[in-house]
């Protein structure tokens, strides 16, 4: 890339989370470049766990402020599998998915799309809960997210 892109590498960490599916539920990102680091978080009062997830991500993406490389790093196979090998049915498809029923979500696949086209994105799967340090906070930031929607444990 010639836009100095290759030389800034951006690591987001993005997880969400629900209290009941649907329930209360939050997001969060972790963002790392160049040895300095950023906290993203929020929630939503009435929604599911795979909004959540696309939420992080997509909140993570949208805080970059130009063309970047970068890694993203997802405990939800929803994701990691949606947008690296599903998207492109579903698009070819009009928005549908085999069974011709209309993608789950497909606002947030839509938005996501459109923001990783900005960039270029490698995209990683990671275990969730299984001790990986920059997940585990990017859930405390998403439970952190629901504790802001529900007013418990600000």
């Amino acid at each position: 890339m010639s836009d100095g892109a290759a030389e800034r590498v951006v690591l987001i960490y993005a997880d969400g989370a629900c209290k009941g599916n649907p329930g209360p539920g939050g997001w969060g990102v972790l963002l790392r470049s160049r040895g300095r680091e950023k906290e993203l978080r929020g929630g939503e009062p009435e929604t599911t766990n795979n909004r959540m997830e696309l939420t992080a991500v997509i909140e993570g993406l949208a805080a970059l402020k130009r063309r970047s490389r970068v890694r993203v790093y997802t405990d939800s196979q929803y994701v990691q599998k949606g947008i690296s090998d599903w998207i492109h049915d579903w698009k070819r498809r009009g928005w549908r998915t085999a069974a011709k029923q209309p993608v789950k979500n497909a606002d947030l696949w839509q938005r996501l799309d459109a923001l990783a086209l900005g960039h270029e994105v490698e995209w990683h799967w990671v275990k969730g809960h299984a001790g990986h340090p920059e997940n585990e906070r990017a859930d405390a930031l998403a439970n952190l997210g629901i504790a802001m929607r529900t007013g418990h444990g600000r």
